[in-house]
């Protein structure tokens, strides 16, 4: 690794938050970043009239990652920001959602720190904030839940872990990265004790145009996102909570943030 000397210039790591999708979603911060960057380094899932709102001569490098696919692997990702950033270049990371929830944002950080590089946290609304405001899905309620839970719906190991006190009469759980796992995740909450029947809404492109809202029992999730052919992002509500929501308000937010 280059070695930093005394009074050597280095750039800058804005690990910033893309929010749920729409460009008014974004704090200041995070527009004046993205306007000004010379440099933005992107997931996939950042809408693309966002990184519209980049400098015509800024350079866009995309490490998007699927499920089966990356195009950089995440260490690879990390010698990335920080070789630029001792080029002394500022570099912008702009992630979909919020950087320190399932965003990876933590390790990129660490790496930066490990390279005695400068790091910026520019939060952003995350998914599991947007889809609940666009759906109308209130993630706590007086009468219905005053715990929230989020989990990785792809994290290995799954059928061993215990989920039994992450949903139920007054929690919430919010599942990312959820569509492929389904079945397993369905399966999984039954066995740990959470009633076949309990409410869930699948919401997918939150804040978004095509954003679509699905509901029905923790037993029909599997058949659900198939049958309708859920596609990523998308993110997994379950409890009580998801038959409050009126879908019905999205049109609404979704025209004032577009």
């Amino acid at each position: 690794m280059r070695r930093i000397w005394p009074g050597m210039e280095t750039g800058t790591i804005h690990l910033v938050g893309a929010g749920p999708g729409s460009p008014d979603l974004l704090t200041l911060r995070a527009a004046r970043l993205i306007e000004t960057a010379s440099l933005i380094v992107h997931d996939g899932l950042v809408d693309p009239s966002i990184l519209a709102m980049a400098r015509s001569d800024a350079r866009l490098v995309s490490v998007a990652k699927q499920r089966s696919k990356h195009t950089l692997p995440q260490d690879e990702i990390n010698a990335l920001l920080v070789h630029e950033a001792l080029a002394g270049r500022d570099v912008v990371r702009l992630k979909g959602g919020d950087p320190f929830v399932f965003g990876r944002g933590g390790e990129e950080m660490e790496a930066a720190q490990a390279a005695g590089v400068r790091v910026e946290i520019v939060p952003g609304i995350s998914a599991a904030n947007g889809a609940a405001a666009a759906s109308g899905i209130a993630l706590t309620h007086r009468e219905d839940a005053s715990i929230v839970s989020f989990v990785a719906g792809q994290c290995k190991g799954l059928s061993d872990q215990d989920w039994s006190g992450l949903a139920g009469v007054g929690r919430t759980l919010v599942i990312y990265m959820g569509v492929k796992t389904a079945p397993q995740i369905a399966e999984k909450l039954m066995a740990d004790g959470l009633a076949p029947d309990m409410p869930i809404a699948v919401v997918e492109n939150a804040c978004r145009p095509e954003m679509r809202v699905l509901r029905g029992p923790l037993a029909g999730l599997p058949d659900l996102v198939m049958a309708e052919a859920v596609q990523s992002p998308a993110l997994i509500i379950i409890g009580h909570v998801t038959a409050r929501g009126d879908a019905a308000i999205a049109p609404l937010l979704l025209e004032a943030t577009l």
